[in-house]
């Protein structure tokens, strides 16, 4: 059953500036999606218009039939805040799950809710990672501008990956390039020695959408 478009129900603005839609107008829709606290309340949360009013289960089940077949890996020996930027844009580019290795505890703020909508797995070291990832036979891409990488705008990425960012600063460990099928530089031109974590995050990950998602499934 499609959903009703919620902006033919409702203001897209309400409530002091904020950005959503206000409580649902006219008869509530009977489909199970839908949670009865938003129609009645209204639906400010940071979600596409095609999951206005929907419950977070409903949201998680939809994303879940139809994420790529790509994961995103954060070394987070010291607790990198940009792990939240990571889990926003794997969240936009619908990853299957960014994992974490080292530290469990992280900044959630930068990610902007969209962890309740993503998987995140933890891994304790990077071995851990490489073997979780082996046994499902999920290349490990690491992204570093280190000496002998392969240029990640001409790279074939493979289709079931792991993308491997390092913390910020001393980027990848050497243990994790060593493991991974191969090392990718983003091609930089200016005077800084690296770019954050978050946006080569975004960039190899738009990278792998470029080469192989489907954007007539784009919103």
């Amino acid at each position: 059953m499609a959903s009703p478009n919620p902006t033919d129900k409702g203001p897209t603005e309400w409530n002091e500036g904020r950005h959503g839609v206000g409580p649902w107008e006219g008869e509530w829709p009977t489909d199970s999606r839908f949670d009865p606290q938003f129609l009645e309340h209204g639906d400010t949360r940071n979600v596409v218009d095609q999951y206005r009013y929907w419950s977070m289960e409903a949201i998680r089940a939809d994303l879940d039939q139809r994420r790529h077949p790509f994961h995103v890996a954060i070394e987070n020996f010291e607790n990198d805040m940009n792990i939240g930027t990571v889990v926003r844009t794997a969240n936009a580019f619908l990853a299957e799950a960014v994992h974490i290795v080292g530290r469990r505890r992280w900044n959630r703020r930068g990610a902007m809710v969209t962890d309740r909508y993503q998987h995140i797995i933890h891994h304790d070291t990077v071995a851990d990672l490489m073997a979780w990832a082996a046994e499902r036979d999920l290349a490990v891409i690491a992204i570093d501008n280190t000496p002998g990488s392969v240029p990640l705008e001409t790279a074939d990425i493979p289709r079931n990956c792991v993308l491997l960012f390092g913390q910020e600063g001393p980027g990848v460990t050497p243990e994790a390039q060593e493991s991974a099928l191969m090392t990718c530089s983003i091609a930089q031109f200016g005077s800084t020695r690296s770019i954050n974590a978050g946006v080569a995050a975004g960039i190899a990950m738009h990278t792998w959408v470029r080469q192989h998602a489907n954007l007539d499934d784009a919103w």
